[in-house]
């Protein structure tokens, strides 16, 4: 409220980014969570000269507290503090948010107290929350997305609790949520730890666990809507289902994902188990939320993120870029006026670089990223994403990247999902020594071409996956593969795999 300009960063990037935010929006002040992040800033003041002071939120002997500030501020007259925020206009500029940036280097995204307070009150109107709802926040707040969703609950007076991920299972069952937001990654690392318990199971409990499952993955299709499916459904819930629902509490009504393309089988098969996920659709660049499927009959379309939020325009390109148009639009990128201008066009539609499609009903269905999008030797386009999704409906599979760009095949990178595939691997006989180990052994491998081949039935010829490696290592922010936000760098995991690559496609050369 006395206008300055907030610029949130996320606490895990490397040096060079700190450096280059920090210089590149001119920041003088900042604010650090503890002692580590302090000193990593302080590393870096001599390149940082126009950084006057640095404070810690913790309280340490040695170093600057933002509770030093307090007292001077004790002294300030009310009616100063209201005349600064007063002089407020909703066009000014309240935050820039750094894009996390699978590729390149970070972009300063201007958005003001319009587009924010806009974004909040639209998307508020259509999501169920409402004073005393209690929501649970496990997202790092320097994320648009959780930004927005933490700004909604507040708005609509929600109790909210922030937990952090390495105890997730255990505070859902304490604070019983009725509504949290979430990204996909996190949805399948509670898959994955549900179907290895799964595996784990035997007798009659293992094959009440997977009628159940297969159950959950016909939900909403065409083999999943008559009156015996809704029976069975029904007795699948009581007895297994309901476990499910006691792992997030008892009382969830639903959960928003957002951030990223959801996989639909496990949106089928969460609101399968009567935990119903809608999924929504956004960029930092729209401050962020675009569209959202709804918590009601008929309005949550598994496969596509909803419909446009209120006072939203979506077109289609000729080349399929998704376009969006309101007050939701970014001012621009800071200190880059011509990416701005090749961003948003002279009618003020903001070009987001995703690829997709509206159906008649306005139900928006993503289908790439354009960028993302590569031609095989032949020169058909292939949408990695979606073949990766799709190789995500096996419970075996957690981490996935499709490559094949100027090749007459696509192949994948594939990281097991190692809980399930240890306990699998057990049942079958086999020593588990180490992840090492178990992608190499023969069995292990056969029973991966036969998930691929199944999976292959569904997609086209120029889609199928011909060759595939397991890889032993899991893809995280800390290995430079996710984005803080946890979507694939496809290029530094590309580069860590140059040689398996390059041994896929030896035999075409």
């Amino acid at each position: 409220q006395i206008g300055a300009i907030v610029v949130p960063i996320y606490p895990n990037i490397s040096n060079e980014e700190y450096q280059y935010i920090l210089s590149d929006c001119s920041a003088r002040l900042a604010f650090t969570g503890d002692r580590s992040l302090f000193a990593k800033i302080d590393a870096l003041r001599s390149a940082l000269p126009q950084l006057e002071a640095i404070y810690s939120f913790q309280q340490y002997p040695d170093i600057p507290c933002y509770q030093d500030l307090l007292p001077a501020a004790a002294h300030i007259p009310q009616s100063r503090i209201e005349g600064l925020a007063d002089a407020i206009l909703p066009s000014d500029l309240a935050i820039i948010i750094y894009t996390s940036g699978t590729t390149g280097t970070p972009k300063g995204v201007m958005l003001s107290h319009d587009n924010i307070v806009f974004d909040v009150q639209s998307a508020a109107s259509v999501l169920p929350v409402s004073p005393g709802r209690r929501v649970v926040t496990m997202l790092p707040v320097c994320h648009i997305f959780e930004r927005t969703v933490t700004t909604i609950f507040m708005y609509t007076g929600c109790t909210i609790y922030f937990i952090g991920l390495d105890n997730i299972a255990t505070d859902l069952k304490e604070v019983k949520p009725e509504l949290f937001s979430t990204v996909p990654r996190i949805l399948e690392k509670i898959y994955e730890k549900i179907m290895s318990r799964g595996e784990a199971l035997e007798g009659l409990k293992r094959s009440l666990f997977f009628w159940a499952h297969d159950l959950g993955e016909k939900y909403g299709t065409d083999s999943g809507r008559g009156i015996l499916y809704k029976a069975q459904l029904e007795l699948a819930r009581k007895l297994v289902f309901k476990k499910w629902q006691e792992a997030v509490g008892g009382e969830l009504i639903g959960i928003v994902s957002g951030g990223a393309a959801l996989a639909p089988h496990l949106a089928r098969i969460f609101t399968a188990a009567g935990i119903e996920i809608v999924q929504g659709y956004g960029q930092t660049e729209s401050s962020p939320v675009i569209a959202v499927n709804r918590f009601l009959p008929r309005k949550n379309r598994i496969g596509t993120v909803g419909q446009a939020i209120p006072g939203v325009e979506i077109k289609i390109a000729g080349d399929g870029e998704i376009c969006v148009k309101g007050r939701l639009v970014m001012q621009g990128y800071y200190h880059q006026p011509e990416l701005t201008t090749q961003t948003i066009d002279t009618d003020g539609f903001l070009h987001t670089g995703d690829v997709g499609e509206l159906d008649s009903e306005g139900f928006l269905k993503i289908t790439d990223r354009k960028k993302e999008l590569f031609k095989n030797s032949g020169g058909k386009y292939i949408a990695p994403q979606a073949i990766e999704n799709r190789f995500k409906e096996s419970f075996f599979i957690e981490q996935i990247m499709v490559v094949g760009e100027n090749q007459k095949t696509v192949s994948a990178l594939i990281v097991p999902a190692f809980s399930v595939l240890k306990e699998w691997a057990l049942s079958q006989g086999i020593e588990v020594a180490s992840h090492s180990s178990l992608i190499r052994n023969p069995l292990v491998l056969a029973h991966y071409a036969g998930i691929r081949n199944n999976l292959n039935k569904h997609l086209s010829e120029a889609e199928r996956v011909r060759k595939f490696a397991l890889v032993a290592d899991e893809w995280t922010v800390e290995s430079n593969d996710l984005s803080p936000t946890l979507k694939l760098k496809r290029r530094n995991v590309a580069a860590r795999y140059r040689q398996q690559i390059a041994d896929f496609y030896q035999d075409e050369l």
